[in-house]
């Protein structure tokens, strides 16, 4: 091949435009005749204004076939999505967009799985052709190509991509975090006893996946061609417990729980006590394998009842048999059913609860149903009255002193329904005067009316009054002709006594 034809060959590979450039022979123009000076000097500068408007024109020529060149081409410089698109066709570059959709592939990385892939392929991906490319390529002004040379120009479009969505739906179900036998479930916080605390132990995170939203988050990742979808980035993408540490109502609990073991109540029962506190309640509490309190009102409730009952059983007088040593020197046991101390087990079984959710540190008595004057092996102490039945004689005592006495006549003897019982009693009404009354019979009317001037009941229909229809008093009256029941007393010893009785004075009625 010849020197000039190897030059040729050159010059198109360096011009792609197929443009003509015309070569001078500058020798052969050096050879031209010798002409005079000025002639010379007007020749050349038309010979140079000759060259200069050929290259304008070939110039010009080619700017505007690099112009044709890229009405239907990318300038240089221009990426669009990541991918050099310089001189490229628009057809060109969604080939090559769509050749990157066809290994589209997504890592999907789970809570406590290794990442497992998900391909273009298993889903149908593909791309699709909505003209934002040919769009692009429109917006270019052919004759600005020349700027493709300095200056870079990035552009992004969305990629018009399809999936089957079913298909993905039965890949999301296929991949190992999603496997029914991979789901552990969230466990809630919780109170729990440990070393001698209550405290929360918190919540459980799990594996077990919310397939709904799992499902969103991977549709949304592939829907913006990501290569990657970490599904524990989405909150909700899992199932999460429903009790968390931060829960307002499991610190209540926590709070009521600690109060449980901070309560503590001291009893006082005259000269002895009784302290409830956290070590007899958390015995009352039952906890699961974890140390979980589970929580039982009613078997909670019954723990206390049982407490109160035993105080009750141990301190009660309320129905006990007692020593008492009356005033002629005998020693009799005597009960009281309606006199002693009486736990209010209901009242109390309450304000335990109470004392023990507000963790209170107290010291008090029980609420009582029935109060005695005081404590000790005998509850009647040094005030009381004495009703001697079988001596048909009684005495007051106020702080161990003698301050009324009076013969009486009770109960009739010769009939069982109006022996006055014995026992232990206490005042619960004063009236004068009044009318007593006895059963209604068959006809409507009392068994009797009788007026009387001072009346003091102490047992049911039971008292003490007056009895002007009588003349005697004392010795053994009582066991043929005496009351319905009643102390009788003499007018002048009934109009004293009511004026110095008093509600809580124990009356001690004995034979």
């Amino acid at each position: 091949m010849s020197n000039n034809n190897q030059e040729n060959e050159q010059r198109e590979d360096e011009n792609p435009f197929g443009l003509k450039f015309v070569q001078f022979d500058v020798e052969k123009i050096n050879r031209e005749p010798e002409v005079p000076i000025q002639e010379k000097n007007h020749k050349g500068w038309k010979i140079t204004g000759i060259v200069a408007l050929m290259l304008l024109t070939v110039l010009t020529c080619g700017y505007a076939g690099a112009s044709y060149y890229y009405s239907n081409r990318f300038f240089d410089g221009t990426i669009i999505n990541g991918i050099d698109c310089s001189r490229k066709t628009a057809f060109e570059v969604e080939q090559e967009i769509a050749s990157q959709v066809e290994s589209y592939k997504i890592e999907v990385a789970a809570r406590s799985h290794d990442p497992q892939t998900i391909y273009g392929s298993d889903i149908n991906y593909r791309y699709l052709s909505d003209g934002e490319v040919l769009a692009l390529l429109k917006e270019q002004k052919p004759y600005e190509w020349i700027r493709g040379l300095f200056e870079k120009r990035e552009c992004t479009t969305a990629k018009n991509i399809s999936f089957d969505r079913r298909l993905l739906e039965n890949q999301l179900k296929s991949l190992e975090c999603s496997k029914a036998e991979n789901q552990v479930y969230p466990e809630n916080a919780y109170v729990a006893y440990t070393d001698n605390k209550f405290e929360i132990i918190p919540e459980t995170q799990g594996t077990a996946l919310n397939i709904k939203r799992a499902y969103l988050s991977l549709e949304k990742a592939i829907s913006e061609s990501s290569r990657t979808v970490d599904l524990n980035a989405d909150p909700k993408a899992y199932r999460s417990a429903a009790v968390t540490r931060d829960s307002e109502q499991l610190n209540s609990t926590l709070e009521a729980y600690n109060n449980f073991a901070n309560a503590s109540i001291t009893y006082t029962f005259g000269d002895s006590t009784e302290v409830l506190d956290g070590s007899t309640i958390r015995n009352w509490l039952n906890f699961d394998a974890k140390g979980q309190l589970v929580k039982d009102d009613t078997v909670f409730r019954n723990h206390i009842a049982e407490y109160v009952a035993g105080l009750a059983e141990k301190y009660d007088t309320v129905g006990t048999e007692r020593e008492f040593s009356a005033t002629n020197g005998r020693v009799v046991n005597v009960k009281g059913y309606a006199y002693g101390w009486q736990i209010d087990q209901n009242e109390e079984i309450e304000q335990i609860r109470k004392d023990i959710q507000s963790g209170a540190r107290v010291t008090r008595e029980p609420i009582y149903a029935m109060t005695a004057n005081c404590r000790g092996k005998s509850d009647i102490g040094d005030t009381y009255i004495e009703v001697d039945l079988s001596y048909q004689h009684m005495y007051y005592y106020q702080n161990g002193s003698i301050i009324f006495d009076s013969d009486f006549v009770s109960g009739n003897m010769s009939y069982s329904d109006r022996q006055t019982p014995s026992g232990i009693y206490q005042l619960y009404n004063k009236k004068s005067p009044e009318v007593l009354r006895g059963a209604i019979q068959a006809n409507g009317l009392p068994e009797y009316e009788t007026p009387v001037s001072y009346w003091m009941p102490f047992n049911g229909g039971i008292g003490f009054h007056d009895a002007t229809w009588r003349w005697d008093f004392g010795g053994n009256i009582y066991q043929y002709d005496g009351s319905h029941g009643c102390i009788n007393l003499p007018l002048s010893n009934a109009a004293v006594l009511y004026d110095i009785i008093q509600y809580n004075v124990p009356i001690i009625c004995f034979y």
